[in-house]
C-alpha cells in the first residue's frame, strides 16, 4: 500500500511510462517506511519486489532529475504558501569508497584515497527551520584531483567547480521572480564568498535577499581617500549595537592539516556575542577575463565576548543585501543565517538515516537514482521532526493517519487511544520515544535520528494494527 504522503508528493511524476511511474511511487513508499534498511529488507524481502526495485535503479529511462522532479514541483507548491522562505545552498561529499573495486563512474574526492560524487542542492526552509523540500540539485564527479591553486586562479569562474554557487544563486533569483508574493532569502556559507556571486546583487528582484558568510578580508572603497582599507579593520571603528546569547554547536576537526579557524574543533556551549553592523563598498578584485564592478553591501559582525581559553571564538561576518537600519532588522540577518545549519542536518539525515553512502551499487548512475529517492525520504523525515515545533497544537492527523497514531499512542502510553487525536507535537514525541528519545523536558525536542528510528517501528506497528487491531476484528466479525 502506497503511503498517502507519497501519493501526494509524486502526483506530477512523469517518467514517460505509467508502469515506471507506479513502480517509482511504490519503491519510494516502501523505502520511506524503513529508510535505514537494505533495499531487499525495505521491500519486505520478496523476490519480485526486490527485482522490481533494482530494475528501477537500473533503468536508463529513469535518472536523478526526473525522479526528483515531482518532489521539486511539490516543494514549489509549499513555497508559494509562505510569506518568507529561506533557501540554503551547500555542497556535500558522497563517499563511495570501496575496499577493492570502486563504483564505476565515481571520481576522486581528495587525490586518489577516496572516491565518490559531490552533491550541491538548494533546499527551502521556513524561518522556523521546517524544510519545504529541495528546489534543485547538482551532481558531479571529478575526473582528476583538485588542480593547483595557481592553475585555478587564471581560469574563468565558468570553468571552476565554484560556478555552482553562482548558478544556484542565480536560480534562487529566478525563483523569486516566479513567486513575487514570497520573500526569498538565499543563504550560504563562506565557500560562496565569491565576488561574482555578490555582484549579482545588482540584478536582484525586490523580493530576493541574500546572506553570505564572509571568507576573505576584502578591500574596501573609501570615500574621499585613496588609501586601501580592509573589511575587518573597518569594524574596529564600529560601535557595538547590542549583545545577545547564542548556542554554539560543537564540531570535530576533519583534517589535521586544515588550519583555518572555521575548521578547528570546538566545544558546544552558550556564549555571548557583540553585534556590529555597517554598510560598505567592496572593491572589485582583478579578473583576467572580465571587469567586475565595485559593489555596496551591508555587513553584520557577531563576535564572541570572552571565549574559553584554548577554544576557537565565534566570529560571524555576514554580507547581505538585507536592511540593517534597526536592531530588529539586524536580528533577522543573524536568525536567517542560522537556518543555514538545517541543510547540514539534511545531509546528516541523508547519510546517517538513509545510509545513502552504504548502498552497494556497481555504477554511479544506479547510485544517483537511489540518491534522488533518498533525498525525498530525508526531507520527509526532517519535515516530520520539525513540523511539530512550528505547529505544535494542530491535530496529528495532518501528518499521521488513524491507524498510525492510535497503535503508537496505546503502545507508548499503555492507555487506549483517545477519541480525539493528540496534538502533532505530542505525537512526534511518542514516535521519537519508539526510536530511543528520552522525553524528560519540554524544551528538549526530538531530533531526526530518533524520529527516523521511531518512524521505522511505526511502520511495523501500523501494519500489525491494520491486520489484528480493533478495525480488523470488526471486519472479521
Amino acid at each position: 500500500m502506497v503511503s498517502d504522503w507519497v501519493s501526494k508528493e509524486m502526483e506530477s511524476v512523469d517518467i514517460g511510462d505509467k508502469r515506471l511511474n507506479e513502480r517509482l511511487t511504490e519503491v519510494l513508499s516502501m523505502m520511506a517506511a524503513t529508510p535505514s534498511k537494505s533495499i531487499p529488507s525495505a521491500v519486505n524481502g520478496g523476490h519480485n519486489e526486490t527485482t522490481a526495485a533494482y530494475r528501477l535503479f537500473d533503468n536508463g529511462r529513469v535518472d536523478f532529475e526526473n525522479i526528483l522532479e515531482p518532489h521539486i514541483d511539490a516543494t514549489y507548491e509549499r513555497l508559494a504558501q509562505e510569506q518568507t522562505v529561506i533557501v540554503a545552498q551547500d555542497t556535500t561529499e558522497l563517499d563511495l569508497t570501496r575496499p577493492k573495486v570502486q563504483v564505476e563512474g565515481a571520481g576522486p574526492l581528495d587525490g586518489n584515497s577516496r572516491f565518490g560524487e559531490l552533491l550541491h542542492p538548494l533546499v527551502a526552509f521556513t524561518p522556523n527551520g521546517t524544510p519545504l523540500g529541495t528546489l534543485s540539485g547538482e551532481l558531479w564527479t571529478r575526473e582528476h584531483g583538485p588542480s593547483k591553486a595557481d592553475d585555478r586562479k587564471n581560469l574563468p569562474i565558468e570553468q571552476k567547480e565554484s560556478v555552482r554557487w553562482l548558478d544556484t544563486h542565480r536560480h534562487a533569483q529566478e525563483i523569486a521572480q516566479q513567486y513575487p508574493e514570497t520573500q526569498i532569502v538565499c543563504v550560504a556559507d563562506s565557500e560562496a564568498d565569491i565576488f561574482e556571486v555578490i555582484e549579482l546583487e545588482q540584478e536582484s528582484p525586490e523580493n530576493f535577499q541574500w546572506i553570505i558568510r564572509s571568507c576573505y578580508d576584502r578591500s574596501l572603497v573609501s570615500a574621499g581617500s585613496d588609501e586601501a582599507t580592509r573589511l575587518h579593520e573597518q569594524f574596529t571603528n564600529c560601535d557595538v549595537i547590542y549583545r545577545k546569547q547564542i548556542h554554539v554547536r560543537g564540531r570535530d576537526q576533519k583534517l589535521a592539516c586544515d588550519r583555518r579557524a572555521r575548521k578547528q574543533p570546538r566545544n558546544s556551549r552558550q556564549c555571548e556575542v557583540e553585534v556590529r553592523a555597517m554598510t560598505v563598498t567592496l572593491r572589485s578584485p582583478h579578473r583576467p577575463d572580465r571587469k567586475l564592478k565595485n559593489t555596496t553591501v551591508n555587513a553584520v559582525l557577531a563576535q564572541e565576548v570572552d571565549p574559553p581559553e584554548g577554544d576557537v571564538p565565534v566570529s560571524w561576518l555576514l554580507l547581505t543585501n538585507m536592511p540593517i537600519s534597526t536592531e530588529k532588522e539586524i536580528e533577522f540577518v543573524i536568525c536567517y543565517y542560522c537556518i543555514r545549519w538545517m541543510i547540514e542536518i539534511f545531509f546528516r539525515t541523508l547519510k546517517s538515516g538513509c545510509r545513502i553512502e552504504a548502498r552497494r551499487f556497481e555504477t554511479i548512475e544506479r547510485f544517483e537514482r537511489c540518491l534522488a529517492v533518498s533525498m525525498v525520504i530525508a526531507w520527509r523525515t526532517l519535515y516530520t521532526t520539525r513540523i511539530g515545533r512550528e505547529y505544535p497544537d494542530v491535530s496529528c492527523e495532518c501528518v499521521f493517519t488513524a491507524d498510525e497514531w492510535q497503535p503508537v499512542y496505546q503502545l507508548v502510553t499503555k492507555e487506549p487511544p483517545p477519541k480525539k487525536a493528540p496534538t502533532l507535537s505530542r505525537m512526534i514525541r511518542l514516535v521519537a520515544r519508539l526510536g530511543g528519545y528520552v522525553d524528560r523536558a519540554r524544551d528538549d525536542e526530538p531530533g531526526p535520528d530518533s524520529t527516523m528510528r521511531g518512524m521505522e517501528r511505526l511502520h511495523d506497528i501500523s501494519a500489525c494494527w491494520r491486520s489484528f487491531g480493533p478495525a480488523a476484528q470488526l471486519i472479521g466479525s
